[in-house]
């Protein structure tokens, strides 16, 4: 099923090594505020270090805009980073040019070096092969451990693997084979469970699961739209207006496979102290807003998944920040953790929410990437992946 070279079939000792990580973590007053993607990435850096590599890290965090800027530093990441391995870490002030060179040349076999964000530059999302060819310069082979960012085609994640030796990391193999054994090759029932605001956003996703699953479950702010296309009044509910139509067309090409929910949690504010009541879908009064799936829907999924044989959930079944409209979400958590099924959970708010519930070690594979595992989810090739050596 993984057709790629990965860092176990290429010598690595006494090289330096350039490895793609995803460290876009959440930073706060210079603190991580959740290390789960650093600590994904752990069992390559630790492989190569072990194998007498030096390892040289490099990511890009937040949005900056195309030039540096203190706040999206990845100096604080370093900061942590050695707190996670016994090694010698060090960080400097840029990924590219002289002063990232000179810090590379110093590095010995052992030591980790974490170079500056690599979005501090406008080169890097234009994969401009002159950025590619520079991070090239400061190593001998390239590791890809990003899955996070492998369906973007940027200078570090797809341009510089044109000028090394690319071979994927640990984490991405395993992401890979995950989430590519369940849309190919899944154990059945094969139930996909989709959440989150939009259609317009998973229009391809749902698309492709409805050929491949055997159930798919709908809950979220996209579920309101598709009840609207069913012809309910929706009241103060977020709905898609300009996607009604595509939803009455996945609708009908679903059939019975497309669950929705059978009743909703109401708030009459988008706020936890809002007064909140359970109605039926035909019944949602003007004022009122859809928050949350109910329980008789949550009874339902959970009967679904109950039986399944793989589980891919993406998405939120409501706004769960909120405690008064998390039980839904809290649900069809407890059902996938209960189901014994091969659970893959993938995208921010499903991977926040299964960590919430306390369930999340009983789920087979979290995934570290959002729009990534919605991509593969979709069918699409993710050019990160596809730049690197074929077995």
């Amino acid at each position: 099923m993984f057709n790629k070279k990965n860092i176990t079939d290429i010598e690595v000792k006494g090289k330096k090594v350039l490895v793609r990580v995803d460290f876009n973590v959440p930073i706060k007053e210079g603190k991580i505020k959740d290390d789960t993607r650093m600590t994904a990435a752990l069992p390559t850096i630790n492989y190569l270090l072990e194998q007498g590599a030096a390892v040289i890290l490099f990511s890009h965090l937040g949005r900056p805009k195309d030039e540096p800027d203190q706040q999206f530093s990845l100096a604080p990441v370093a900061k942590h980073l050695a707190t996670l391995i016994p090694n010698k870490v060090f960080f400097v002030e840029d990924c590219v040019g002289e002063l990232a060179e000179a810090a590379s040349a110093k590095l010995q076999p052992g030591e980790v070096l974490v170079l500056e964000n690599t979005r501090f530059y406008k080169a890097e999302k234009k994969n401009d092969p002159e950025m590619a060819m520079k991070f090239a310069k400061l190593a001998d082979i390239y590791v890809n451990d990003a899955f996070g960012s492998a369906h973007r085609a940027h200078a570090s994640t797809e341009g510089v693997a044109q000028y090394l030796p690319a071979v994927a990391g640990f984490l991405m193999e395993k992401e890979i084979r995950y989430l590519g054994q369940a849309i190919a090759d899944p154990a059945r029932p094969f139930v996909a469970i989709l959440g989150g605001a939009k259609i317009s956003d998973k229009i391809g996703v749902i698309d492709n699961l409805l050929q491949k699953a055997d159930a798919v479950l709908i809950g979220g702010g996209m579920a309101n739209t598709f009840l609207k296309a069913q012809g309910f009044e929706m009241g103060d509910s977020l709905v898609e207006e300009e996607a009604v139509q595509i939803a009455k067309e996945l609708l009908a090409k679903g059939g019975d496979k497309l669950h929705l929910p059978i009743d909703l949690v109401l708030g009459n504010a988008f706020d936890n102290d809002a007064d909140c009541k359970v109605t039926v879908v035909e019944n949602v009064p003007a004022g009122w807003r859809v928050l949350d799936i109910g329980p008789a829907s949550v009874e339902d999924y959970a009967k679904v998944i109950s039986g399944a044989g793989t589980v891919v959930w993406n998405g939120p079944m409501g706004v769960f920040e909120m405690p008064k409209f998390a039980k839904g979400t809290f649900g069809v958590a407890e059902a996938v953790a209960a189901s014994g099924a091969v659970s893959i959970i993938g995208g921010g708010d499903s991977v926040s929410a299964i960590n919430q519930s306390g369930l999340s070690d009983k789920v087979t594979h979290i995934s570290t990437g959002g729009g990534a595992s919605l991509e593969m989810l979709e069918g699409k090739i993710l050019p990160g992946l596809a730049a690197l050596q074929d077995k």
